[in-house]
């Protein structure tokens, strides 16, 4: 177990006679890494998750439902009255055209034995193209904020590895400079001492 004194605040920065250049340059690299981590991660979280959130909304404006109509009998057998899960659902071809007037087709899940020409919503992009349905605005927040962390995470820790690794360098040239003064001094500290 190491031997530490009592936590000195700010200790980098106070005077002290044996305080080296090497302690002052690693003194402002340690506050320069941690103002540089902070501020990436809350850049990169602040606008990567203000994009998404801006994406998204645009997706809940211009994702529409669309009526179509199956083109096959969806496969297995229909169960009357009794609601069906999205697990128990199947994948059946269905027709759609779009708000241009093209026609366009897609797999949906739908209920098992759904009959051919059965009305199902799909939901298209402006071209009338297939794609899921939007999340909602609260959705869409927790979304965002969630890929803006990871976002924010990842971009501070570039300069916080990049500072660790400017640390350790300092590191070995220090210690390189102590092994050059013992091998300087270490011979006229043992003839004095013997």
């Amino acid at each position: 177990m190491a031997l530490r004194g009592p936590r000195v605040w700010l200790w980098r920065w106070r005077r002290n006679p044996l305080k080296r250049r090497a302690d002052r340059v690693e003194a402002w690299v340690v506050l320069g890494v941690w103002t540089l981590t902070v501020l990436a991660g809350v850049l990169a979280g602040t606008t990567v998750s203000g994009s998404v959130e801006d994406a998204l909304a645009r997706e809940r404006v211009e994702w529409r439902p669309v009526v179509a109509r199956l083109a096959e009998r969806a496969p297995g057998t229909a169960s009357e009255n009794t609601p069906v899960s999205r697990a128990e659902q199947v994948w059946a071809t269905a027709r759609w055209t779009a708000a241009d007037g093209s026609a366009h087709s897609g797999q949906l899940r739908v209920p098992p034995g759904s009959a051919a020409g059965t009305r199902v919503t799909v939901w298209t992009d402006p071209e009338g193209r297939q794609v899921t349905r939007p999340v909602t605005a609260p959705q869409a927040r927790v979304r965002a904020f969630l890929i803006g962390a990871v976002a924010g995470l990842c971009a501070a820790a570039v300069p916080l590895v990049a500072g660790r690794a400017l640390r350790s360098r300092l590191e070995r040239r220090r210690i390189d400079r102590w092994d050059t003064e013992w091998s300087r001094f270490g011979p006229m500290w043992r003839r004095t001492a013997g």
